[in-house]
């Protein structure tokens, strides 16, 4: 079975950094879709970030456009989101997710595989 943990949330004030890591144990075949995604308590869960296993390409959300970097070391089943310029706009619950099978870049949605979620929460 595929199992996700995150860690690496804590609070931070504004302009603060944080570095979430994602490890995914159990059987994984073929290529694969890494992401992260956010949720605040009454609102949608929205992705944050993916990253295709098979050439690496990523997608962004505006918001974290110039800010956040999701990478991903294959050989260990792990993906990473680092977060830098924090704003109080970033609190959430994080998610890392996975998709796999894929043969053609990541969707935003429609993610199999879902961590617990780590606390992020940027102070003002």
């Amino acid at each position: 079975q595929v199992r996700l943990r995150e860690s690496g949330g804590g609070s931070v004030q504004a302009g603060g950094s944080l570095r979430l890591s994602c490890v995914a144990s159990g059987y994984t075949y073929g290529q694969r879709c890494m992401g992260w995604f956010r949720q605040v308590p009454g609102k949608e869960r929205e992705v944050v970030a993916t990253i295709y296993s098979g050439d690496g390409s990523t997608y962004y959300t505006d918001s974290a456009k110039g800010r956040f970097t999701i990478s991903q070391d294959n050989a260990k089943n792990t993906w990473f989101l680092q977060m830098n310029s924090l704003i109080p706009e970033d609190t959430a619950t994080y998610y890392c997710a996975a998709l796999l099978g894929r043969d053609h870049s990541c969707p935003t949605e429609y993610y199999t595989f879902w961590g617990k979620g780590t606390q992020v929460t940027v102070s003002s």
